[in-house]
């Protein structure tokens, strides 16, 4: 990709995107850095965890980007009785023709939402884990390439207990980035109110009326732009830097995986790009650290019980290291 094509590029993408979060905020009430956050995911190839309450408008916002996008998406809500099958699909004989016919499942689409993943126990969460890593799926032996772009975006609520299986760390490991909903302040409260009473969150209404602001080649052409964001080489010590840190905290007894450094570069490049940059910056960096990172470490008892969190650790990372 030559310069000028670079430069083009990266102005439709900012273009698009300022136009996509422009457009949600039409619907959705707040939630800005989740909507960046998804947007992010969209541009790097990464799937995105979501952690929050339930009522915090998470599927909705995920309906409208999905629509906004110009993508095919499917729900998946997930259950402690779940099969593996029931999220890849399964081959069915057909006695008429005398063959097997494939019955694929709510896998095989552009955006997949799914639903309260910590329901399902480890061995149908193990269902995602080639499609996420390899953008494929296996039945029965047949492995089936998913469309493109894919895109899996999962929602679990870590104050629910009951019924519920903690994430396997080969699982959480997949997803790019992982951010958490919030209540909003009484601010936005009010406008939820507002729109509610003025009848304007009616998401069928919405949609009806708005139209797409990107199609899915138009998304993969993207896609094949950022990867060629520059990152100098100060930038991508700094990342490294980083990463080293996680693993040599006194406090972590599991730091940042080489996955975890590709996502982290990856994203970094996306939001320059979001920010109409052809280069990164330590600030992308930074900003990035801060949803990459804490889903990925895993804390040693001492500092658990002593309050310490995820969060807490990846602030200090950057606190200590040294930003070019």
């Amino acid at each position: 990709m030559t310069e000028k094509e670079l430069k083009e590029n990266i102005e439709f993408i900012s273009e698009k995107f300022l136009s996509l979060r422009t457009t949600c905020a039409e619907f959705i009430v707040g939630n800005e850095s989740l909507i960046e956050a998804l947007c992010i995911g969209v541009l790097a190839d990464g799937h995105v965890l979501i952690e929050g309450i339930p009522g915090t408008a998470k599927t909705s916002i995920v309906k409208v980007i999905s629509y906004l996008l110009g993508c095919e998406s499917k729900r998946v809500q997930c259950s402690v009785d779940m099969q593996p099958s029931d999220i890849i699909g399964i081959r069915i004989w057909n006695s008429e023709t005398r063959t097997f016919e494939l019955n694929k499942g709510p896998l095989f689409t552009n955006i997949l939402l799914v639903d309260e993943i910590n329901r399902l126990p480890p061995r149908s969460q193990s269902a995602f884990i080639e499609a996420m890593s390899e953008s494929q799926a296996t039945i029965d032996g047949i492995t089936i390439p998913l469309k493109k772009p894919f895109l899996a975006i999962a929602t679990q609520n870590p104050f629910e207990q009951e019924g519920t299986f903690p994430l396997i760390e080969a699982q959480k490991d997949r997803f790019m980035l992982c951010i958490r909903s919030q209540f909003l302040k009484k601010e936005g409260e009010m406008e939820i109110i507002r729109r509610a009473n003025d009848g304007m969150l009616d998401l069928e209404k919405f949609l009806y009326t708005t139209k797409p602001v990107i199609s899915p080649g138009e998304i993969i052409r993207a896609q094949k732009a950022v990867k060629s964001v520059k990152v100098s080489d100060p930038v991508q010590k700094y990342i490294g830097d980083l990463v080293i840190a996680s693993r040599e905290h006194g406090d972590v007894r599991l730091g940042i995986s080489s996955r975890g450094t590709i996502s982290l570069l990856k994203g970094a490049k996306a939001f320059a790009a979001m920010n109409k940059r052809d280069y990164v910056i330590p600030d992308d960096v930074k900003y990035l650290a801060g949803i990459a990172f804490p889903h990925r470490l895993i804390l040693n008892y001492e500092a658990e019980i002593s309050g310490l969190t995820p969060e807490v650790i990846t602030s200090q990372i950057l606190d200590t290291i040294e930003v070019p």
